[in-house]
């Protein structure tokens, strides 16, 4: 059974890596999957959140770094240390049938620490926001697939690591999202945003 998951996996990977391999995809994958691509988003959600959230978007801030700091410590430090996966570029049988567009990682692969922390940060924001703007939802999920995609597409993780990864990263950022809820039952824009 786990050797059939293995092989279906490595099937799906290839199909990425290398059968969706084009130009305009090796210029881009590497960019998306980037962590300096999105701190101008970063940047934008911090500012927007105290700027028109006052004390709230303080709040709605400090609980995403936390909702980050959750899930990269338990995908990187707890996940990744117990099952210890190789990366596909990593991995002796395997990596000469994979193309490596960025630097392999000496890391471990399952999960993916860049899925779970975009999931669990997208679920958390869609979680906060979505009552005061609908398309927050696909714009915040489209962000993390395509960036987690972007992982399988350079070669450094399989699908199931990254499928696992927004799985976790969902359920980390779904359950924070509602302890903020539950905190802060409603956002009010500040009297004066500055």
């Amino acid at each position: 059974m786990i050797d059939q998951l293995v092989s279906l996996d490595q099937e799906a990977f290839l199909s990425i890596n290398q059968g969706l391999s084009n130009v305009f995809f090796d210029w881009l994958m590497p960019i998306l999957r980037n962590r300096y691509t999105w701190a101008p988003l970063y940047l934008f959600i911090i500012i927007f959140c105290v700027k028109n959230y006052g004390k709230q978007g303080i709040l709605v801030v400090l609980f995403t770094l936390v909702t980050f700091g959750i899930s990269d410590f338990t995908s990187s430090s707890v996940i990744k240390k117990s099952v210890q996966r190789v990366r596909p570029c990593n991995d002796v049988e395997f990596k000469e049938f994979v193309n490596v567009r960025v630097r392999c990682g000496s890391g471990y692969s399952f999960t993916s620490s860049h899925a779970t922390n975009h999931f669990a940060i997208a679920v958390f924001l869609i979680m906060v926001f979505y009552r005061r703007w609908k398309p927050i939802l696909w714009i915040g999920l489209v962000w993390a697939v395509v960036i987690s995609f972007a992982q399988v597409y350079v070669g450094v993780h399989y699908p199931l690591d990254i499928i696992s990864g927004a799985l976790l990263g969902s359920l980390i950022g779904y359950l924070l999202g509602l302890v903020f809820r539950f905190l802060q039952p409603g956002l009010t824009l500040a009297k004066n945003p500055a």
